[in-house]
């Protein structure tokens, strides 16, 4: 994101965002990962959006990619940025005989590929060893401006009950390298080998933060102080709250689920903040438990709820999380789309759901080609997908080829899922 940009004003807090998608790049025969992520990035970039701060990097290892939006102010805008980044993305890798695939973990097995080009992923590899030896873990990462760190902590507080339930909308990653996994968040698990991952703890103020991070650095724990393994943080770059609870999203709607709830979420915070009322300090274990559990089941089990620490169906959780953001999101104007998205997810199933109802009607190979397909098809429920065009106005016209089309028909990719059926899945591997 391009910190220039970003609304810094009090009145204005909370209503910037921007996402960071991360993707993987698999062979268009094999579907397996492939190092093309140097390649791929030459053909792509630069950004449509560059002067806003779009932008297409590399990840850790050479078989990743990521896509940045720009600054957005709206979900139709937004929306369009995401299309656009994966459209292009994904023309680059078919150039050279790749898909690009939005998986929160690689479906298939394969030769670890090498680390991508650097002095700091060379720092992460020495420090972290076998550990980040096949890490092909990929998440959607939300921002949303605040106007300054202490602030941007005292948020981070409050979002640590709902970090869990973002999860769980999300999971997009029940296998393992060619594995059938009895997760429906792989990716979680993956990242739990790193140092002080998961749930942040509650700090006190930016200085507290900051301390923390700062002797977990001097221990060796962490490379630097930018690189925190926590599902929310204040950006270490920008003027923003990060959270990367979520898989990256399979259709680019999924993703701008995620962002408006954060985003929503973030409002709620500030408005807390603003009347005096601090976060609450909900139990660290038990704020673990209810992320295992989402990292577990998914929307289909049960999860711990950290402030009741009561077990609650993980859908109650997801509508006390949209009350929570409701004020927030309907004053954007946003509340309408929210709810069309969560049906869809209700309907569709999650990434989860629809990866693993894919593998048990054809096998693991057409789950990528699947995936190859939502990846592009930005659409996850038409109503959705109408309500932010509707309200896109011309961003619409700036886009070209694949990515033009802001209102996909519902149902129109045969194949990639069945859209107006909910199917769960047996929990089996």
């Amino acid at each position: 994101m391009g910190a220039h940009d970003i609304t810094r004003g009090t009145a204005a807090a909370g209503v910037s965002l921007g996402v960071e998608e991360e993707f993987l790049l698999v062979d268009a025969v094999s579907g397996e990962c492939v190092p093309h992520a140097d390649d791929v990035l030459g053909r792509a970039s630069p950004h449509r959006w560059e002067g806003s701060g779009g932008s297409f990097h590399a990840e850790l290892l050479a078989s990743q990619v990521e896509a940045a939006t720009g600054v957005c102010h709206d979900l139709a805008g937004l929306r369009a940025q995401l299309r656009y980044g994966r459209a292009r993305l994904a023309e680059a890798a078919r150039a050279g005989g790749a898909l690009l695939v939005a998986s929160g973990t690689p479906v298939l097995d394969g030769r670890p590929p090498p680390v991508a080009r650097g002095e700091r992923f060379a720092a992460i590899v020495a420090a972290y060893g076998d550990v980040v030896e096949d890490y092909q873990a990929c998440g959607c990462h939300v921002h949303v401006g605040v106007p300054d760190r202490d602030t941007a902590v005292a948020v981070v507080n409050h979002l640590r009950p709902w970090l869990p339930v973002l999860l769980a909308l999300s999971v997009n990653s029940p296998f393992d390298h060619g594995r059938r996994t009895r997760y429906a968040g792989r990716r979680m698990v993956e990242m739990a080998r790193f140092p002080g991952a998961g749930v942040p703890p509650w700090s006190a103020s930016a200085a507290d933060y900051d301390a923390r991070v700062a002797t977990l650095v001097e221990s060796g724990v962490l490379v630097d102080a930018a690189m925190t393994f926590w599902l929310a943080r204040p950006s270490p770059r920008w003027p923003t709250v990060e959270v990367r609870a979520a898989d990256t999203a399979a259709t680019a709607d999924e993703a701008v689920l995620q962002a408006a709830l954060v985003r929503g979420l973030v409002a709620a915070a500030l408005e807390d903040l603003a009347a005096g009322r601090e976060a609450p300090r909900v139990d660290g274990q038990v704020c673990a438990a209810a992320l295992w559990n989402a990292a577990r089941h998914g929307l289909d089990g049960p999860m711990a709820d950290p402030v009741t620490r009561r077990a609650v169906p993980a859908w109650r959780m997801v509508d006390a999380l949209i009350a929570r953001a409701g004020p927030a999101l309907a004053r954007a104007g946003d509340l309408d789309a929210v709810f069309a998205l969560v049906e869809g997810v209700r309907r569709a199933g999650t990434g989860t759901d629809r990866q693993r109802r894919a593998a048990r009607r054809d096998g693991p190979r057409a789950v990528v080609e699947a995936l190859a397909r939502q990846t592009e098809s930005g659409g996850l429920t038409a109503p959705a997908a109408d309500a932010l065009a509707d309200a896109a106005g011309d961003v619409a016209g700036v886009l070209g080829g694949a990515a033009a089309d802001l209102s996909p028909a519902y149902g129109e990719e045969p194949g990639v899922w069945d859209a107006g059926e909910r199917v769960p899945e047996p929990d089996v591997p």
